[in-house]
């Protein structure tokens, strides 16, 4: 039993009256009791940091890699992060500015999930040759396809700036005043960092702002698509399976990194060279067993794990269930659309992931929140700090009343954030709205003479709205966004106050006498002209003044810009001000506990910087009478095999090496191991990141979390919280063996660590 699940049983023993032991005690015991528990709650969360916590790979040695080696590691920190010799951080990239990848070759060779690299295969992909449904393997370089816009970025060292960062700062600055004062240090720091011209920086706030990093980085832009599975194997189970477990999803896809001759970065030429790294993974065959050392390293995107309770509760209570029933509507509309017509399968494919993939996650973590007592916790937590702050004359002049503060705002946030959610997600989902935005964008750029204000810069804006809105409809269908359109609005009126609803939108229904029918078609403001290409498009042909005179009279643009305007006056400036006060709150309530709780070491929230998290492979008990084993296999797929479904199909080439049991070298014991789980603490942007052995040698790709674990951004439980990765040999087995891509294989470097 782990001392989480010590602890909670322990509450509910103490607290809930399920012993006779209980019985016997006075209330006075109680009080003791209870602080008794608040403290082994402090040293859970301590000792729980084996599996908790997103860590800067440059305070390893200091922080983390005696209590990593006690979990089985056999490297040292320098071989995870060296800015002097080659280490495993060399082999890791930021890929595309959205998820992880890292070389596995000396040939600049690099993986990532499938559905990080999902939109290059979508894109290059037609009727013709359907790259998603079949897959897509180069034989040789000359036939690997290239991505503009995608790249990936290595980092060469990261530096401790804080005291350069923070330099003139003093707490009686507005929030403001210090972000600018900031700003123009973080200008200064970038501009004097020692780099070559190739290479880049950026400075990021930690802690909520108590502390500074600077990061030097190498982008490469000429990155292309080598190799990817069909979407039967690199996304089996589609939306059932979706940050489920058990999991069977061979969720990966292959790049190559491309230099100049010189090796260094260069923007795509045909004269270009693949990339010789400082550093490519080694790739075990051995698998893991329960309990084996397990590190990912990658970007992970954005946790709060410091969140007051109030924050925790409203996330649970209001903003989750908001978004989930928007996000439910339009998924329903989609996917209704795609059962139909495998043209708008494929133009949505990725749109219908990118808003299933929250819409899902939110879901679970409204339920881990709950299981795990998440709000009650962090009360015992608060309790314990406001006791210590009392007790101590200095924290109470100090922080005394922050936890009073933090109550009152966010009872202010509440409905604000609530109103930003409505915008944000019902607009973000009604593509016309883009197709104004951009138009609106040209009509505010366009000055009253025909000149750019302040420029000659028009034509070149004329020219990548075009491109933007081309790009758009190759992947559009004016019939989904219609529908869209009239459902969504309709949440949008239906479900918010009316002060802040759009006039012009109720006047709109008003003057149809749709007050108790409240879903309006873009026939009202005369939108549908607005959803052809042909129309659109055909505007850029038009003399640049006649152009501007159509959209200003539109009545679709009208409507998006009261919308906006409505939001902004009614919201936007109401939800900044009180979410300045909370950014200051947080950052105070920040360095206040890492002053209350000397004994606790703590680590940053996620920012999409380099991290490492470290745990041990295994499985978990979510509810009551099921229990999860830690691996899946081959035989699960067969299991779940559902001939002709969209989601459990199964190619006849994978049927076939199934049943003949041919899986060469990456089969163990007569099976083929598909995924495993481990407690190692991830994220979004951490798809696609490396799973490490205890020797620094690849055992798996991390692609997703459990469900019932994704409040682990903002609550981590390790009872409960496990990331699941596709096994490497399975990666290969599909390489190899499935797409007869094996001269890939061949160019990495396999070990058998376990035999040593």
């Amino acid at each position: 039993m782990s001392m989480t699940e010590i602890l909670t049983n322990n509450r509910n023993d103490y607290f809930h009256g399920h012993t006779m032991w209980q019985k016997k005690i006075k209330n006075k015991h109680m009080k003791h009791i209870r602080h008794f528990l608040i403290a082994l709650l402090l040293l859970v969360r301590t000792v729980a940091q084996a599996d908790e916590g997103m860590w800067l790979p440059l305070l390893l040695g200091k922080l983390n890699e005696k209590q990593m080696k006690s979990l089985g590691m056999k490297i040292s920190a320098k071989d995870i992060y060296s800015i002097n010799s080659g280490s495993l951080k060399d082999a890791i990239v930021s890929f595309g500015g959205f998820c992880t990848g890292e070389v596995i070759s000396n040939k600049g060779l690099v993986l990532t999930n499938h559905h990080c690299g999902f939109d290059a295969v979508q894109n290059h992909s037609s009727l013709e040759h359907n790259y998603i449904r079949d897959g897509f393997w180069a034989k040789n370089n000359s036939e690997e396809l290239t991505n503009p816009g995608l790249f990936v970025t290595f980092i060469i060292r990261i530096e401790d700036v804080s005291s350069l960062a923070l330099s003139g700062v003093s707490a009686t600055m507005t929030e403001r005043e210090r972000q600018s004062t900031i700003d123009k240090n973080m200008t200064l720091i970038r501009s004097n960092a020692k780099k070559e011209k190739y290479q880049d920086s950026f400075v990021r706030g930690f802690f909520e702002g108590n502390q500074y990093y600077l990061f030097i980085t190498e982008t490469y832009k000429d990155v292309r698509l080598v190799g990817a599975p069909p979407a039967s194997i690199g996304n089996f189970g589609k939306d059932t399976d979706n940050w489920m477990w058990p999991r069977h999803t061979g969720d990966f896809s292959m790049f190559r990194i491309y230099a100049g001759k010189d090796n260094k970065p260069a923007d795509y030429s045909p004269d270009n060279v693949p990339y010789v790294p400082k550093r490519s993974l080694s790739i075990s065959l051995d698998g893991v067993a329960e309990n084996d050392f397990t590190m990912v390293f990658g970007f992970p995107g954005r946790t709060n794990e410091y969140l007051y309770s109030a924050a925790v509760e409203q996330i649970m209570t209001v903003n989750d269930p908001a978004k989930i029933a928007i996000r439910e509507k339009a998924l329903n509309i989609i996917d209704g659309f795609m059962r139909k017509d495998e043209q708008i399968k494929i133009q949505y494919a990725a749109k219908y992931a990118g808003i299933q993939n929250s819409y899902k996650k939110w879901q679970g973590e409204i339920m881990g929140l709950t299981s795990t007592n998440a709000v009650g916790k962090k009360k015992m937590y608060e309790a314990e700090f406001q006791k210590r702050v009392n007790a101590n004359p200095q924290w109470k002049a100090m922080y005394g009343s922050l936890l009073n503060d933090l109550e009152s705002a966010y009872a202010e946030f509440k409905p604000y954030g609530l109103a930003r959610d409505y915008f944000n997600e019902i607009i973000s989902k009604i593509e016309v709205f883009t197709i104004a935005s951009r138009l609106n964008a040209l009509a505010n750029a366009y000055g009253e003479t025909g000149e750019v204000d302040g420029g000659k810069d028009f034509p070149a804006k004329l020219a990548a709205a075009k491109a933007a809105l081309q790009d758009l409809f190759a992947e559009y269908n004016a019939d989904v966004d219609n529908k869209l359109f009239k459902v969504l609005m309709g949440l949008y009126v239906k479900d918010q106050p009316k002060k802040i609803v759009s006039p012009l939108l109720l006047q709109g229904i008003a003057s149809e006498g749709r007050e108790n029918n409240e879903e309006p078609g873009l026939v009202l403001f005369d939108g549908e002209k607005f959803t052809q290409e042909n129309f659109v498009l055909g505007l850029f042909n038009k003399p640049a003044g006649e152009m501007i005179g159509i959209i200003k009279e539109s009545k679709l643009v009208q409507l998006y810009n009261d919308i906006v305007k409505t939001y902004q006056q009614q919201v936007q400036g109401k939800l900044n001000e009180i979410q300045a006060r909370i950014n200051k709150q947080n950052r105070t309530y920040m360095q206040a506990q890492m002053d209350v709780f000397k004994e606790k070491t703590f680590y940053p929230d996620a920012n999409s910087t380099l991290r490492v998290t470290y745990g041990n492979v295994k499985g978990y008990n979510p509810r009551d009478a099921v229990q999860y084993g830690f691996y899946t296999y081959l035989d699960g797929i067969m299991d779940k095999y559902k001939p002709g479904d969209y989601e459990f199909d199964v190619p006849e080439k994978l049927q076939s090496l199934y049943s003949a049991k041919d899986y060469g070298q990456y089969g163990s014991k007569g099976k083929m191991p598909v995924c495993f789980i481990a407690r190692n603490h991830t994220t979004g942007g951490n798809s696609g990141s490396p799973a490490l052995d205890a020797y620094g040698n690849l055992v798996g790709l991390n692609f997703d979390r459990v469900w019932e674990g994704t409040m682990s951004d903002i609550n981590y439980d390790p009872s409960i919280c496990r990331n699941i990765m596709v096994d490497i040999r399975y990666v290969l087995f599909i390489i190899d063996k499935f797409a007869g891509a094996g001269h890939l294989v061949k160019e990495m470097k396999l070990v058998h660590p376990k035999r040593k």
